[in-house]
């Protein structure tokens, strides 16, 4: 009985990883802020094993104002 409510916990925790995947809500919502703010358009990676971050990187991709007041891509 204790093992099927286990597996019954691990399964809803699952589930409520990959909706959170799926709808992008993986990050914190300091660093979503941060990102917004840079107005960062690039690759985040993170890789996750046994539960803790492994490795992070990012492929950079971002957008400034040129004086023009055209943005461009750096």
């Amino acid at each position: 009985m204790i093992e099927t409510e286990t597996y019954r916990a691990e399964d809803k925790s699952f589930l409520e990883f990959r909706h959170k995947v799926r709808v992008s809500e993986i990050l914190s919502s300091s660093t979503v802020q941060l990102l917004r703010d840079l107005r960062f358009n690039g690759r985040l990676s993170v890789v996750i094993q046994n539960g803790q971050v492994l490795k992070s990187g990012y492929e950079e991709g971002y957008f400034r104002k040129m004086e023009s007041g055209i943005s461009a891509h750096l």
